[in-house]
């Protein structure tokens, strides 16, 4: 009946301090804390199957590593200034993960990273749209991409 008691719990505590507490306002936060515990509920992802759990540290540390390399990276664009020219583009990168979790993760990794950005997903053709600050090779992004993060994730995850 209620998945998330301790939420239904603190809605209708909620409920009751932003209301007078009437009998009425009683029944109605209960029901609004059981429906908030359902839609909660609903919105619960599935599980992943960890396969291969044991490359998290590595994909950590590969992440970190170029974290730290980006925001070197992007403080000398921004030191120079002007004297340097800099293309920003975008780039389609088609994906061969699905796991909803894995493109979560893939997400964060991208937009975390200083330089880049995640923009859209195209779930249809299995692409993502993303913005780079300097782009010079779009073909070394894709694969760059492609073989340090995706084919990991696809390891870890799928």
């Amino acid at each position: 009946m209620m998945p998330y008691p301790l939420l239904s719990l603190s809605l209708l505590v909620m409920w009751l301090l932003l209301n007078d507490f009437t009998l009425g306002h009683m029944i109605l936060g209960s029901v609004v804390a059981v429906f908030g515990g359902w839609a909660m509920a609903s919105l619960r992802p599935d599980k992943p199957a960890m396969k291969k759990w044991y490359l998290i540290p590595k994909l950590v540390w590969r992440v970190f590593v170029d974290v730290a390399r980006s925001n070197v990276a992007v403080a000398m664009l921004i030191l120079r200034g002007k004297r340097q020219q800099h293309t920003s583009g975008f780039i389609s990168l088609p994906l061969r993960i699905e796991h909803p979790t894995a493109l979560a993760i893939m997400a964060i990794i991208l937009t975390s990273t200083p330089g880049s950005a995640w923009l859209a997903y195209d779930g249809r053709r299995k692409t993502v749209l993303i913005h780079v600050l300097d782009l010079i090779d779009e073909e070394a992004w894709v694969s760059n991409i492609k073989d340090r993060y995706e084919s990991m994730l696809l390891e870890i995850i799928e």
